[in-house]
């Protein structure tokens, strides 16, 4: 018997939840050009208007202000990079989160152990979601917002129970 031969039950199990959460982001890389050419040419206008009125200095503060812009942009764009993965099958629910600056942490659960928690506001709507189990809590969702979280929630806690009640297995479909 080879290695390719070896049974591994955790290949045959279908996926009863998979989901990738990232940061929303409003604003395209399009986006982002047509905005940084605009503030640049106001600024550049503005700073020749200034410059020809004799308050040369300002000229820099404006190209100052434009480089300033820039900067928080590419560092809001860089944080969009974190990613968190939520995938389950019958034995395993596994949370894969990347940083921003691609630093990976993973957690395994067993999803007949484990209880989605929400707190939140009346108001609000949800705030946190939770895992918790055996005493461990770990948030999920954090990018989400309220009504994203809700939708979230229905969607994990129905395969959570899919889980908890056992597959069923068709053989003709």
């Amino acid at each position: 018997m080879t290695a390719g031969n070896d049974f591994d039950p955790t290949l045959d199990q279908p996926t009863l939840f998979s989901a990738r959460v990232t940061p929303h982001r409003s604003l395209n890389r399009t986006g982002f050009l047509v905005l940084m050419a605009f503030i640049g040419a106001v600024s550049f206008v503005a700073g020749i208007a200034f410059w020809m009125m004799g308050a040369w200095p300002v000229l820099g503060f404006f190209g100052l202000d434009a480089l300033v812009i820039y900067w928080a942009f590419r560092i809001n764009f860089r944080s969009a990079a974190a990613t968190e993965d939520i995938v389950m099958t019958p034995s395993e629910l596994r949370v894969r989160r990347v940083s921003h600056r691609g630093h990976l942490t993973e957690w395994s659960f067993n999803p007949l152990w484990v209880q989605l928690e929400q707190t939140g506001d009346p108001d609000f709507g949800i705030e946190h979601l939770y895992l918790v189990s055996r005493g461990r809590r770990l948030v999920i969702g954090h990018f989400l917002g309220p009504d994203e979280k809700v939708s979230f929630a229905k969607a994990l806690l129905a395969a959570l129970q899919t889980a908890k009640r056992g597959i069923t297995y068709n053989p003709v479909a």
